[in-house]
C-alpha cells in the first residue's frame, strides 16, 4: 500500500463543497499530503454549436474565487488550484485525478443548485464507479443547520467509529484494507458488517422442511460471522477495537440503520464495474447509502490501489482490545 500523498477536492463554491474542502484539509494536514482544489467549468454545446471558451477575464475571476475559497485551509497544507473546462464534469474530475496522481478524491454530495440532488445525480454519482482512486463523499449539513464559517469548524482527521460493509466479493479485501488503515490511524472502533439479502432458507433444496428455518438462519449468520473474523489481521486488533455484525434485509437499509445505531462517522463501501452492472450493483446499494448517509462515505473501486493514510499513533498502538461482536 502507498501513503496518501495527493488529495483532489472538486468544488463549486457551495456549502457542500465547503464541508468537503474542510474534510480534505483535515485529512491532508497531519500526513503531509498536498491538496489540489479543482473547479470544472461546464462547457456544453447548444444546438450543435460549440460553446464559447472561458474568457481570460472570467478565468481570472474564478481564480480569485478559488483563492478566497481556499483561504481557510491551514497554512501547513500545500494547496494548488486548477480550473478546467469540460462537457462531462465527472469525467473531467477523474481525468484530473489520474493526471495528478491523486490517492483520494474528496467531494460534496450536493452542489450549489437549488435542486437538492443535482450534483449527486449528475457529478458525484458518475465520478464514483470509474475513478482512479477512492472517493470520499461528504454529506451536506443537516436540514436547518446554519452554514459553518469558512475554516471555523474543520473536522478532526481521524475517524473514530467506522462501519465497513463486506459482501465477500473479490473486492472486499480492498474495501477492508482501506477501512483498516483509517481505523488504525484513529485508534477507535471498526465494525465489519455483512448483510444477508436472501434468507438462507431460500437458497437450496433444504427449504422443504420449514421447521428448519430458524436453524438455517442461525447457521448462516454464524458462518458469516466466522468469515468476517477471519478477514481481520492480527495487527488490527492491536490498534483498534474490531466488531463484527451480520444483518438481514435490504443492504442499504441495514447498513444505514447500523451506522445510525453505532453513531458511525464514516461508512466504507465498494463499487464495481463500468457497464450496465453499475446500475445494478451501484444503483441498488452504494448509491442509496451515499444519498442517505448523515456521515461521509468512502467508496472504493475494485481496481483501485488502496492507499495507506498513516501508521497508527503511539497511543493507539498500546491498545489491544481484541475482536468483538
Amino acid at each position: 500500500m502507498s501513503r496518501i500523498r495527493r488529495i483532489l477536492c472538486p468544488v463549486d463554491f457551495s456549502e457542500s463543497s465547503r464541508r468537503a474542502l474542510d474534510r480534505a484539509a483535515a485529512l491532508a494536514g497531519p500526513h503531509g499530503a498536498s491538496l489540489a482544489v479543482l473547479y470544472v467549468s461546464p462547457h456544453l454545446p447548444v444546438m450543435d454549436v460549440p460553446p464559447p471558451r472561458l474568457s481570460d477575464e472570467r478565468r481570472a475571476e474564478l481564480t480569485s474565487e478559488l483563492r478566497q475559497f481556499t483561504a481557510s485551509v491551514p497554512a501547513g497544507v500545500d494547496v494548488d488550484t486548477h480550473i478546467v473546462e469540460a462537457e462531462d464534469v465527472a469525467r473531467a474530475i477523474n481525468q484530473v485525478a489520474s493526471e495528478l496522481g491523486a490517492d483520494l478524491v474528496v467531494m460534496g454530495s450536493h452542489g450549489r443548485s437549488g435542486f437538492k440532488r443535482l450534483m449527486l445525480g449528475s457529478v458525484t454519482e458518475n465520478t464514483l464507479p470509474g475513478g482512479p482512486c477512492p472517493v470520499l463523499v461528504v454529506p451536506p449539513p443537516p436540514e436547518g443547520a446554519a452554514p459553518a464559517p469558512p475554516g471555523g469548524q474543520a473536522p478532526s482527521a481521524p475517524f473514530r467509529r467506522i462501519l465497513c460493509a463486506i459482501d465477500f466479493s473479490p473486492m472486499s479485501a480492498a474495501v477492508l484494507n482501506q477501512a483498516l488503515v483509517l481505523a488504525e490511524q484513529g485508534g477507535g472502533e471498526l465494525t465489519l458488517i455483512h448483510v444477508i439479502e436472501v434468507p438462507p432458507e431460500l437458497r437450496g433444496p433444504q427449504v422443504a422442511d420449514l421447521t428448519d428455518v430458524d436453524r438455517l438462519r442461525a447457521a448462516e449468520e454464524a458462518r458469516c460471522l466466522r468469515a468476517l473474523r477471519e478477514l481481520v489481521p492480527d495487527r488490527a486488533r492491536v490498534h483498534c477495537t474490531v466488531y463484527t455484525l451480520v444483518g438481514e434485509g435490504p443492504a442499504d437499509q441495514v447498513i444505514l440503520k447500523a451506522a445510525a445505531a453505532r453513531q458511525a462517522d464514516l461508512i466504507v463501501m465498494g463499487v464495481r464495474g463500468h457497464g450496465v452492472l453499475d446500475l445494478v450493483v451501484f444503483g441498488s446499494k452504494t448509491r442509496h447509502v451515499v444519498r442517505a448517509a448523515p456521515c461521509p462515505v468512502l467508496v472504493v473501486h475494485e481496481r483501485q490501489e488502496v492507499a495507506e493514510v498513516a501508521p497508527a499513533t503511539a497511543a493507539a498502538s498500546q491498545r489491544a482490545p481484541g475482536d468483538k461482536t
